[in-house]
């Protein structure tokens, strides 16, 4: 009986469900997927730390390039304010100059209006009046009577006055242009020397030297170039003078 009762005790019915504490293939793979997911979720973690931290440091960087470029803005701005300035005191100056000439172009024009006009027989140019004698003599003798008149032999100084000569003058005549004082330095009768010049070819000469001519230390126009000629000799001769 004994024997019995130890062979049921031994020969227990086998429980279908599985144990718990089993450590087989099943258990291994649960612990693998559990490992996948918790390196997901750090590295999960890392990556939205990573973006926080570049974000913070593009933060840092675009309000420091702003600052920067605010800086520039101001720089700019200033210089732009300093020249608009400096321009605002040159166009003052320039404003205080053109009334200064304005003034005195006014002054002026009171001026020649003020003045009597040329006399009869004369001819205006500019602000002088001229005159073509009406006789001819020497040089000297054509000055004498400029002088007499309250001038004296033309003086050319521009190519302006020479072409208006030319044309109204239209003969052969004196000007006052002479080189007695010193031979080869010609001068005109105010004293400054000579500047604009309109000599004929080859002239002056001198006469060449020929002494039918004789020294030839005085100007004259020949059509439209001058040429020297003896002061002796007989010429027409113009006078000027101021308005």
């Amino acid at each position: 009986m004994d024997d019995i009762y130890a062979n049921v005790e031994c020969d227990k019915p086998v429980n279908p469900r599985p144990s718990t504490n089993q450590t087989g293939p099943r258990s291994s793979g649960r612990r693998f997927h559990g490992a996948v997911v918790l390196g997901l979720g750090l590295l999960s973690v890392f990556l939205l730390a990573g973006i926080i931290g570049f974000g913070v440091h593009n933060h840092g960087t675009c309000s420091g390039g702003s600052a920067a470029e605010l800086a520039t803005i101001k720089a700019n701005l200033t210089e732009r304010l300093q020249a608009s300035e400096d321009k605002s005191s040159s166009l003052t100056e320039e404003r205080d100059q053109l009334n200064s000439r304005l003034t005195e172009m006014a002054k002026e024009l009171d001026r020649l209006q003020q003045k009597k006009p040329c006399p009869a027989e004369w001819r205006t140019f500019c602000s002088s009046c001229y005159l073509l004698s009406a006789e001819t003599g020497s040089w000297e003798k054509g000055r004498q009577d400029c002088r007499d008149r309250g001038a004296d032999l033309v003086v050319i100084d521009s190519s302006e006055e020479q072409t208006f000569l030319f044309e109204f003058v239209k003969k052969n005549a004196w000007f006052g242009l002479t080189d007695r004082d010193e031979e080869g330095t010609w001068k005109w009768v105010d004293g400054t020397p000579l500047t604009l010049k309109n000599w004929g070819k080859g002239q002056p000469d001198n006469g060449d030297p020929d002494p039918k001519w004789g020294e030839e230390d005085c100007a004259h126009f020949v059509a439209t170039e001058w040429n020297d000629l003896s002061c002796e000799s007989p010429m027409y001769w113009i006078c000027e003078k101021k308005a």
